[in-house]
């Protein structure tokens, strides 16, 4: 539409407003109100409520390619956040058609009604395919996104909101959507017919350093035998130890990990040189390179969706995963005895890696999730293994 069209009041109840000036008009839903952040694309035909509820997504705007979102309705089961702070990270999202009403046994709420209560601004009735490739071509953006039910909608008031949002750059998000105190997991995987089970003492136990963590994280932990405490991301590294862990899990999380770096790295650069075995994961993974010393960057589009291929470099073996990052850590930049384990067979980014000599693995993807459905679940027994050894 015209930039220069400040106000439009007709049947649109909503919009979107890049940077840049472009404004989308559509069909408001969820939570009423405006709302700032980055606008990224996720490909995955599934799972769109564990991707709303993913802290990894804290100040973003989930665009789904997919066009049907909502058909399954909601349920308490499938939320993916871990404390209370990481209970709202996305900010907003956008899809092709209209909301419909839930159509599956597991469905406890309407999809509209779950995105009023979870505070997400929603808008349907767009040209998804065209905003997606703009973010293919000029990389995801700086947007305000509006549900106004009685239609009043100021254009040029939403661009300046979009021009004046500071952005992921810098951004230390993980410091927001960490766990105020400490606590314990009890419960594996859901399974069909029981749900979620107990999960045993425990052979092992790990501290999950909290910068956003999942649930399924904490469950697949669970499901190898893992008792696991999480402690918040200001965990100091003598409060860690002093748990006396048989190993350590640097969870995912948002935000730029250069910023994070600087509150966390001190305790980070003690875990390294302590000998405990390390697990780092999305967040987490570049945390770790870049405790190694090594440097990340940030990406033009990122990787969100469900059906990424990465290759194990060590097996050979091509697994399909979830991703949702907009770093990635700069493999030129490895030091000597950091090798690269996994890799994106998209673009070649770098997807894993090991340290020579040392109890140390990480993963960029989500190991924990399961588009394949189960082919990445084997780097928690890899992390067990390790603990073992």
């Amino acid at each position: 539409m015209d930039k220069n069209q400040s106000k439009f009041a007709s049947e649109a109840t909503g919009a979107l407003a890049l940077a840049d000036g472009t404004v989308f008009l559509g069909n408001g839903s969820g939570a009423a109100g405006i709302a700032v952040g980055e606008l990224c694309f996720n490909t995955a035909m599934t799972g769109y409520q564990e991707i709303l509820t993913d802290p990894s997504y804290a100040q973003q705007v989930v665009l789904f390619t997919f066009p049907h979102i909502g058909n399954v309705g909601a349920n308490p089961e499938d939320h993916e956040e871990s404390s209370e702070n990481a209970a709202r990270a996305v900010v907003g999202t956008v899809f092709r058609e209209s909301i419909t009403p839930p159509s599956n046994w597991r469905a406890d709420d309407h999809f509209d009604a779950w995105l009023t209560k979870k505070g997400i601004v929603g808008l349907s009735g767009v040209d998804t395919r065209a905003l997606t490739r703009l973010i293919r071509e000029k990389g995801m953006q700086k947007c305000a996104i509006q549900y106004a039910p009685d239609g009043n909608i100021d254009t040029a008031a939403l661009i300046k909101a979009a021009q004046a949002w500071e952005g992921l750059e810098a951004a230390d998000l993980a410091a927001n959507v960490d766990a105020d105190a400490s606590f314990d997991h009890s419960e594996r995987l859901w399974a069909l017919g029981t749900g979620f089970a107990g999960a045993s003492s425990g052979e092992k136990h790990v501290i999950v350093v909290d910068f956003g963590v999942k649930k399924n994280i904490l469950r697949n932990l669970a499901e190898v035998g893992i008792r696991a405490t999480v402690v918040s991301s200001d965990a100091s590294f003598e409060a860690i130890t002093a748990l006396k862990p048989d190993g350590v899990v640097l969870s995912n999380g948002p935000g730029d990990p250069a910023a994070t770096f600087e509150r966390a790295g001190p305790m980070l650069k003690a875990l390294v040189e302590s000998g405990l075995p390390l697990l780092g994961i999305c967040l987490g993974h570049q945390l770790l390179a870049l405790t190694l010393g090594a440097k990340t960057m940030k990406m033009d589009q990122g990787h969100h969706g469900a059906n990424h291929p990465v290759k194990d470099l060590a097996t050979g073996k091509v697994e399909i995963v979830s991703m949702n990052h907009g770093f990635t850590v700069d493999v030129a930049t490895l030091p000597d005895g950091v090798e690269e384990s996994h890799r994106s067979l998209f673009d070649g980014t770098n997807s894993g890696l090991k340290v020579a000599g040392k109890p140390i693995i990480s993963v960029q993807h989500h190991p924990e999730a399961s588009p394949g459905p189960q082919d990445s679940f084997y780097v928690f027994k890899r992390f067990a293994d390790l603990m073992d050894a």
